[in-house]
């Protein structure tokens, strides 16, 4: 058994149990934790796999959630946008955003009625009166010391000079800034190793413990009964409240408990990925935030030197797993060509698409753009947890983790007659802590930090990240640490701190998670191979577990993220592989790792 999983398994009882490692589970987890409750959270698949994990990678204010009235959602949503630049700069980064806009009074009668009735009254675009007024409320929102800088509005002659490759029809743009955040899941592990590090404790003595890959599959005797999923061991958890953030998933975690459950009503969300030189420059560097032909707003910008398509909101169906669909990819190749017509995309220039299930409410009839995207905490009545609270959270997005964690963390300490005493505005997040944002302040940290390697390398440490850089460098100089073959821009050492610090447990979860390479386009067989190697040693794989990890991730980029690795031959899972003394792999009903790609649920 896992030492995470042991920890929870030796003392199967806390304060609260959280079921559900997305972002707004964990940052709840940090702030019980930062409390000094006894926390325990829990997994499925990996942390961050879920709907955490099929973001835009923005963190804004929404300024389109003002033409629903959702006026508490954007000041919210704006003063935490503002908030995370500040208290975790090395991941959230402000975002210069351009409006392409083809008419001047489109749209000004139906916005009231959209207002009123939630539902899209035509598929005509938004004029430029209608958005100079809604950029007007939103610079009111965004007052914060001169945080982000007024939006600016240019005519067609001023526009297509900002961005020449911009469709010569336009009439103006309207240009204003948000943000995004560029590693997502790993912040969501920074967030945990805030938790992890406030509730710690020797063993299952912490006060803050979590374990991915455990599912929550029921109940008995009065507590949660949960599955280690890589080695099957089941074991009852009991607590005084269960938080269910599941996400989508939540009421299929409530119904397993028994309890009835209709609070989710989730929309699928898909991205593509591109690398085209020509789109990134088009770009300008700026994100490209628009109302397409059918009335969806899109968007179109550039992250790590590829270029981020998205996004469609669909209704999802929440037995199958979300697959970005070829008629989806038609859809963003439209968008595209109606912002640069002179710019041709095809499938050629993909080299990554991910699609996930909005954790939204029960929306019924109510037009998919329209529904809301603020959240509620409702107390759920379980009658075979008796003695405990089951609070159930629906809705919540990116911008809004840490607001909403407070939110949650207060309903629970008021449910346990505990004192809430640590408020996390303000408060930074693991490598956000004292990080050098200006080029002078980063220039002096590297040097500060070298202990005998390359400049350029302890630059991109720093970006990777954050602060917390100072724990891998340690690693790196108190061992022996080759450049890996297939990528020098990581290291073995590197690799094995995923498994042994950060909880990996399969190499899908280094590939998509601990790293940017499937995003960006950068898996081949040769660095699957080789980080397969260096995972087998820190994890104890024998041959033929190493040799399954290859081929369960090479089968999920394909089938759910449209990636070909190659055709390179992979040793086939054999029992002699390792030799006739070789153990036998574990059994397992299912891949753990084909189940955390097609987004199962907790329970």
């Amino acid at each position: 058994m896992r030492d995470n999983v042991s920890r929870i398994h030796e003392r199967p009882n806390a304060q609260v149990l959280i079921i559900g490692g997305g972002i707004n589970g964990i940052a709840t987890f940090r702030d019980l934790a930062l409390q000094g409750v006894d926390v325990i959270l829990v997994e499925r698949n990996d942390y961050a796999s879920g709907a955490s994990a099929a973001s835009s990678h923005m963190i804004h204010g929404g300024i389109r959630y003002l033409e629903n009235g959702e006026f508490r959602l954007v000041r919210e949503s704006v003063e935490e946008r503002n908030g995370l630049l500040k208290i975790a700069p090395h991941y959230v980064k402000p975002l210069q955003t351009t409006m392409p806009i083809f008419s001047t009074f489109s749209g000004i009668m139906n916005a009231p009625l959209r207002m009123l009735t939630h539902k899209q009254r035509s598929t005509k675009e938004r004029g430029a009166l209608l958005i100079q007024i809604g950029m007007t409320l939103y610079d009111s929102f965004s007052r914060d010391g001169g945080t982000v800088p007024k939006h600016v509005f240019r005519l067609r002659k001023a526009a297509l000079k900002d961005m020449p490759a911009l469709n010569k029809n336009l009439k103006y743009t309207g240009t204003y800034y948000d943000a995004s955040v560029h590693e997502p899941e790993r912040l969501a592990l920074d967030v945990l190793k805030d938790g992890l590090a406030a509730g710690q404790g020797e063993g299952s003595t912490s006060k803050a413990r979590s374990a991915n890959y455990v599912e929550a599959v029921g109940t008995r005797d009065g507590g949660v009964l949960l599955r280690d999923v890589e080695s099957g061991t089941e074991f009852v958890v009991t607590a005084d409240v269960i938080v269910n953030a599941s996400g989508p998933w939540t009421d299929l975690t409530n119904k397993a408990f028994g309890a009835e459950s209709q609070y989710m009503g989730g929309t699928k969300g898909s991205h593509i990925v591109v690398d085209s030189p020509e789109l990134l420059k088009a770009t300008n560097g700026r994100e490209l935030f628009f109302e397409n032909n059918d009335g969806r707003i899109v968007l179109i910008y550039p992250l790590k030197g590829r270029v981020l398509i998205g996004t469609t909101d669909l209704e999802a169906d929440m037995s199958q797993p979300a697959i970005c669909t070829e008629e989806e990819v038609d859809y963003f190749f439209d968008l595209v060509k109606h912002v640069f017509p002179s710019i041709s995309i095809t499938r050629d220039h993909i080299v990554y698409r991910y699609s996930g299930v909005r954790p939204l409410p029960k929306h019924d009839d109510l037009a998919a753009g329209f529904v809301s995207r603020d959240y509620r905490i409702v107390e759920t009545e379980v009658a075979a947890l008796p003695k405990s609270k089951v609070l159930s959270l629906v809705g919540g997005k990116w911008t809004t983790f840490r607001a909403l964690s407070a939110h949650l963390s207060t309903e629970a300490t008021t449910r346990l007659g505990v004192q809430r005493t640590v408020d996390t505005t303000g408060m930074p997040i693991g490598g956000g802590k004292d990080f050098p944002v200006l080029p002078g302040d980063r220039a002096r940290w590297i040097t500060d930090h070298l202990n005998g390697l390359e400049r350029d390398q302890v630059d991109r440490l720093l970006s990777r990240y954050g602060t917390r850089a100072e724990n891998v460098i340690q690693t790196l100089i108190d061992q022996p640490s080759e450049a890996l073959t297939s990528d020098p821009t990581f290291t073995s050492a590197e690799i094995a701190y995923f498994a042994e610090r950060e909880d990996a447990v399969h190499l899908i979860d280094v590939v998509l998670r601990r790293t940017n390479i499937a995003f960006v386009g950068g898996v081949t067989i040769e660095l699957l191979t080789e980080l397969a190697g260096v995972l087998a040693t820190s994890l104890g794989w024998d041959d033929e577990v190493r040799d399954g990890e290859i081929e369960d991730t090479i089968e999920i980029l394909r089938t759910f993220h449209g990636v070909e690795v190659g055709s390179q031959h992979v040793p086939s899972r054999s029992t002699d592989s390792s030799g006739p003394d070789a153990a036998p792999a574990p059994e397992k009903a299912e891949s753990p790792v084909t189940a955390a790609a097609s987004g199962s649920p907790q329970a």
